[in-house]
């Protein structure tokens, strides 16, 4: 059997006996709080003035209510308990809206199935299990629907039917993992209608029409594991609120690019595209710099135990794209390859060794050679000297944190 809360949703006043008393833990012999089940939380309110934290239902089908303070009052008296007005309509309009939203996912979502839900204060999730891949305009598309049955004033009642019968209905969604107590120690289950849009066991509160549940906007979707997609969604103030943000942002937005709203997306791509090809001609350039600022060193290499070593410092570039062209300048790194014939100017020089010293939040060092001598034992001698750590192979290696400006770094590397 459902709960009472759930049967008559509208009592937000009532008196009731007191059955048990056991510290701040309180039983009436009826009640119409809502204890939490099924991804809808307790309802919020007051027991004879003092504040009711929370509502659970005990194993034995027992409703238990735990007060914030002691009770003044004692088993066998009447008490008058007030349900919070506000929360409970916002549960109401939330497990109604999540119902109106399945009923969007049956017209336009494959394979369907129901794996979950939550009623949170700013926003509420429903889990699907579908075949469907669900986009940008999926969600949209959603969000339309629901509101449509929304406007459409559509009839919600409930109604006990036997566990056999609601399973017979093909049309009825069952989800076992939070509709357990619908449907446990007995033969009978609560199956709430949206009239010709959605049929759904559930024991939670509802409203009696989809009028009341006022607008719904379409937060996000996620993947929470188990094949569930999760869709979020405010309902009621919140929802108005969301969507006047989205509103301001899209005209913002708009105003930016010079466009109207509905010219956005082409808008965004266009920009989207900019700034890709920006991006490259700043690599591009970036590229080119760092190549000049190699050529500068290349006229001040080093002879090194019988070899030539090009040291020196690079300035505004990270160890990353330092190490690229420090592979390049060494050994036969430099070399074109087998086919190519360069120009001399086109085919850089290969050095024994190539060690670059720069700074990136920190001083660091990246050592490049054909293997001889060890590029490891390089940067190995450098981090013993200023510290930080390090390593890597024969032929790279990089070390980072070093205690010295990279100029210094570069001073003990062609002195070494």
């Amino acid at each position: 059997m459902s709960q009472l809360a759930a049967r008559e949703p509208d009592v937000r006043r009532f008196e009731a006996t007191v059955a048990d008393v056991d510290g701040r833990t309180v039983t009436l012999d009826e009640t119409h709080f809502y204890a939490e089940s099924g991804g809808q939380p307790a309802d919020r309110g007051t027991l004879a003035g003092t504040v009711v934290e929370d509502v659970q239902k005990r194993e034995d089908g027992e409703t238990v209510h735990r007060l914030a303070d002691d009770p003044d009052f004692e088993v066998g008296e009447t008490v008058r308990a007030e349900i919070d007005e506000e929360f409970r309509t916002y549960c109401m309009r939330a497990h109604t809206a999540s119902h109106a939203l399945y009923g969007a996912g049956r017209r336009i979502l494959d394979d369907l199935g129901y794996g979950g839900f939550d009623i949170g204060e700013e926003k509420v999730r429903v889990d699907f299990t579908t075949s469907t891949d669900i986009t940008d305009e999926t969600l949209a598309e959603l969000e339309r629907l629901t509101n449509r049955a929304v406007w459409d004033s559509l009839p919600v009642s409930w109604e006990e039917i036997p566990q056999a019968e609601a399973r017979e209905r093909e049309e009825v969604a069952f989800n076992t993992k939070t509709e357990e107590g619908v449907m446990s120690e007995s033969d009978a289950v609560r199956v709430v209608t949206i009239d010709g849009w959605d049929w759904a066991a559930c024991g939670g509160t509802h409203v009696s029409n989809t009028s009341e549940i006022g607008p719904v906007t379409v937060l996000d979707r996620s993947n929470p594991g188990e094949g569930l997609t999760r869709v979020e969604f405010a309902v009621g103030p919140t929802a108005i609120r969301r969507r006047a943000a989205d509103v301001r942002a899209a005209r913002e937005a708009a105003r930016t690019l010079d466009v109207g709203v509905g010219e956005l997306p082409d808008a965004a791509e266009r920009v989207g595209q900019q700034v890709e090809e920006l991006e490259s001609e700043l690599d591009d350039a970036r590229e080119e710099l760092l190549d000049a600022r190699l050529a500068d060193l290349r006229e001040d290499s080093v002879e090194r135990d019988g070899g030539e070593w090009l040291v020196g410092t690079v300035s505004d570039f990270g160890p990353n794209e330092v190490a690229d062209s420090a592979r390049a300048l060494a050994g036969d790194g430099a070399n074109p390859e087998e086919g190519e014939s360069p120009s001399e100017a086109e085919a850089p020089q290969a050095y024994d060794a190539v060690v670059l010293a720069g700074e990136d939040g920190a001083t660091f060092v990246v050592a490049a050679t054909d293997g001889t001598p060890d590029a490891g034992d390089l940067v190995d001698d450098v981090t013993a000297e200023f510290g930080g750590g390090g390593g890597g192979s024969p032929t790279f290696a990089q070390g980072g944190g070093l205690d010295a400006s990279p100029a210094d770094v570069a001073a003990f590397l062609r002195e070494r």
